[in-house]
C-alpha cells in the first residue's frame, strides 16, 4: 500500500467510528455519557490528518496518530471507569462522599448530575463495551497513521 492509501484508510477508520458513534446516539436513541463525548472530539482532530492526502507533511500524520490516539486513550479510561477499575469524574459516575452535605446541596448535586452515567455500560459485543471498541479501534488507526510515515520514507 501507498501512505496516501494508508492515511485515506486511516481518515475513514475515524470517520467510521464518528458515524457509529453518531447513528448509536441519533438512530439508536442511545444518549451519550459525558467520557463518550470526550472520546468523539480527538478523532475530530485527526481528521485534520487529512492534509496529508494533498501535502506530503509528515505533520499531518502526526496529528492524525495524536488524535486518534487520544481518543484510544481515553477509551481505556472510560472501559475503567465501567469495570470499576478507577474512579471516573464526578460529575458523571455514581457513588463519592454524600455525607455532610444539606438536603439543598444533595438536591443541588442531583439536579447537576448528567443523565447518562459514565460507569454505566449501555451497550457491549463479545464482552467489550464500546468504550474497550473504541480504544482498540482507535489504537489501530493511530497505527496505521504511524505506519504512514514509514511508507513516506521508503
Amino acid at each position: 500500500m501507498t501512505r496516501k492509501q494508508v492515511q485515506a484508510l486511516a481518515l475513514a477508520g475515524s470517520v467510521g467510528l464518528l458515524l457509529g458513534a453518531l447513528a448509536f446516539e441519533y438512530i439508536g436513541g442511545m444518549a451519550p455519557c459525558a467520557l463518550c463525548i470526550w472520546q468523539r472530539w480527538p478523532h475530530v482532530f485527526a481528521l485534520l490528518g487529512a492534509g496529508g492526502l494533498l501535502l506530503a507533511s509528515p505533520v499531518f500524520a502526526l496529528i492524525g496518530a495524536l488524535g486518534a490516539a487520544t481518543s484510544g486513550g481515553i477509551g481505556v479510561y472510560h472501559t475503567g471507569v465501567e469495570r470499576g477499575w478507577w474512579q471516573g469524574p464526578s460529575s458523571c459516575s455514581a457513588g463519592g462522599n454524600l455525607s455532610g452535605l444539606t438536603p439543598e446541596e444533595l438536591l443541588a448535586q442531583i439536579m447537576a448530575a448528567p443523565v447518562v452515567r459514565c460507569d454505566d455500560v449501555a451497550w457491549e459485543m463479545l464482552g467489550l463495551s464500546m468504550a474497550s471498541w473504541n480504544a482498540i479501534a482507535s489504537f489501530a488507526i493511530a497505527g496505521m497513521w504511524l505506519a504512514s510515515l514509514r511508507l513516506a520514507r521508503g
